[in-house]
């Protein structure tokens, strides 16, 4: 059975910075794309970043430059380096895993979902 396990969330302040992890357990996905994805209160599940099996990244133009994400095949693992956070980053953040990912940026191409990790930041 797969399953995804979101850690790192939290509060800080605007400025501050947070990692999120991602733990994939029920089979080894180092050949999967992986990603992020955030949904805040009242809004539509959106698009953060996502990386292929291979180490490609794509960015949302909303986080690029302050986000980075990155992956550990050997730990099933995908991060969120987070930084220079602003209260329109507030958000239940979670990740997800794609066999063949055509757009990254559509929810509907992952196979998998985390539950996700709440990430608040105060202004």
């Amino acid at each position: 059975q797969v399953q995804l396990g979101e850690s790192g969330g939290g509060l800080v302040q605007a400025g501050g910075s947070l990692r999120l992890s991602c733990a994939a357990s029920g089979r080894t996905f180092s050949n999967y794309a992986m990603g992020w994805f955030r949904q805040a209160p009242g809004k539509e599940r959106e698009f953060v970043a996502a990386i292929t099996w291979s180490g490609g990244r794509t960015y949302s133009d909303r986080v690029k430059g302050r986000f980075t994400i990155s992956r550990d095949n050997a730990k099933n693992t995908v991060y969120l380096q987070m930084n220079s956070l602003k209260p329109e980053d507030t958000a239940v953040y979670y990740c997800a895993v794609a066999a063949a990912l055509i757009d990254p940026t559509r929810l509907n191409g992952y196979n998998y979902w985390g539950q996700g990790t709440q990430v608040t930041v105060s202004s």
